[in-house]
């Protein structure tokens, strides 16, 4: 099974992903690892990307997922996805496959968007996150004013791990 993470950043996708993952002991795959570098500099310039720049992004993630499926791999994959056609491209085997959405208070996202240090997406992009997300309606939906332990018990409730 793959468990997709999304959310706007700041949503805590990296944080829950990557401790689900550890709990369940599957692999776990951050989306931006995967970002082209000339995507990186754009939003740390505070410049949202647009389809053409996300278009590389969906289709290198979207290889990866039926890669692991392939190989019958479990994994966590954290993922902004905020648009429905990201979405269909990365659910490569729905059968196989959960989505969860991290969703909560835009001014909790803010400010944790404002106390991250080394990170490339700026708080002032989040507005941009906010206008593009097309929240999924089949998603397991979790809200992240909780800790990330509650969050992760949560998941593992809704989906049955």
């Amino acid at each position: 099974m793959i468990v997709l993470v999304m959310g706007v950043s700041g949503a805590g996708k990296t944080t829950v992903g990557a401790r689900l993952a550890r709990e369940l002991g599957w692999a776990f795959v951050d989306a931006d690892d995967l970002h082209p570098a000339a995507n990186i500099e754009k939003m740390r310039a505070g410049k949202p990307l647009d389809e053409q720049d996300r278009a590389p992004w969906i289709a290198a993630l979207s290889a990866r997922v039926a890669q692991l499926l392939d190989q019958g791999s479990d994994a966590v994959i954290a993922c902004s996805a905020l648009k429905a056609a990201h979405r269909a491209r990365l659910l490569v085997d729905p059968a196989r496959m959960r989505v969860v959405h991290l969703t909560g208070d835009p001014a909790l996202i803010a400010a944790r968007l404002s106390a991250r240090r080394d990170h490339f997406m700026p708080p002032g992009l989040l507005p941009t996150q906010l206008a593009a997300l097309e929240p999924p309606e089949d998603a397991v939906r979790v809200d992240i004013g909780r800790t990330p332990g509650e969050i992760t018990a949560a998941i593992r409730r809704a989906i049955g791990l």
